[in-house]
């Protein structure tokens, strides 16, 4: 058995937004992160990353990046949230590619833990659908099946996702998480704001230094550091308070990266902690 945690930062696509979306606070019309009535000019276009962690106790998949569809036909994949966002899966970069490239099969996944149920994180679930458990939070799932204008259920159909309750562990900026271990090495700590059930996954090493991957509390870096919110909030104060909390983690000492899904100055790359 291995004694280190290796997480290794994939990029499993790329989407085409409206650049108010990613930093609404930058802008004053509150619907720009839309594109609706604005040129190509305003149009950025960003990394979708996903994150395989080698771990002693199993191999976990975080978040699926985008369905192979979207290289033939965005509209079939998305529907109307190709007003909102365009993707593109160069090849070799579907989530199952990248697994291959590695060594691994869908069915070596131990865990896929999505951190929510946009579609840019959850559209290639059927390429690794063969995982041995797939799992969302409870509040994450209630809300997607429940919101079919802001989540695409076809994206998940058929599969067998299970879902984890958050637990009052004093963790996050809700003070709830759920430990996947059992162990503290890995957490998905609740952090609503972007998305009613997201979570964050905090990623923790025995020298007690860690990894904080922060899925879209905010789309870069610079989002906690300003303290820009997305575009797309279920709750505005919650998503400030999220960004408040990953910004207090991303500057203690003990934090060795803090990475945000989509930002554009990170690069595929290895991140090893002890075990």
């Amino acid at each position: 058995m291995t004694n280190q945690i290796k997480i290794h930062v994939l990029h499993t696509g790329l989407v085409k937004v409206d650049k108010a979306l990613p930093f609404h606070g930058l802008y004053r019309n509150p619907l720009a992160f839309s594109g609706l009535l604005r040129s190509e000019k305003n149009q950025v276009t960003l990394p979708v990353s996903s994150y395989l962690i080698e771990h002693p106790k199993g191999l976990v998949l975080i978040d699926t990046g985008w369905n192979k569809q979207v290289r033939t036909s965005n509209w079939k994949e998305l529907g109307l949230q190709v007003q909102i966002n365009t993707g593109y899966l160069p090849t070799g970069w579907a989530v199952d590619e990248r697994l291959k490239a590695l060594g691994y099969r869908p069915e070596d996944l131990d865990y896929i833990l999505l951190s929510h149920l946009h579609c840019d994180h959850v559209s290639g679930l059927k390429h690794v659908a063969n995982a041995k458990k797939i799992m969302v939070s409870a509040p994450e799932w209630r809300t997607a099946n429940h919101l079919p204008m802001v989540y695409l259920p076809s994206e998940w159909r058929g599969v067998n996702v299970q879902t984890y309750n958050y637990q009052n562990t004093g963790l996050g900026p809700t003070g709830e998480s759920y430990d996947v271990f059992g162990d503290g090495s890995i957490l998905q700590i609740h952090t609503a704001g972007h998305a009613t059930g997201m979570s964050a996954t905090l990623v923790r090493g025995s020298d007690g230094r860690y990894v904080l991957l922060a899925a879209d509390v905010g789309y870069a870096n610079r989002s906690w550091e300003e303290m820009l919110t997305p575009g797309i909030c279920t709750s505005r104060k919650a998503a400030i308070t999220s960004l408040g909390w990953v910004r207090d983690m991303a500057h203690d000492p003990n934090c060795i990266e803090t990475l945000a899904n989509h930002d554009t100055n990170t690069n595929q790359h290895i991140i090893t902690l002890p075990y």
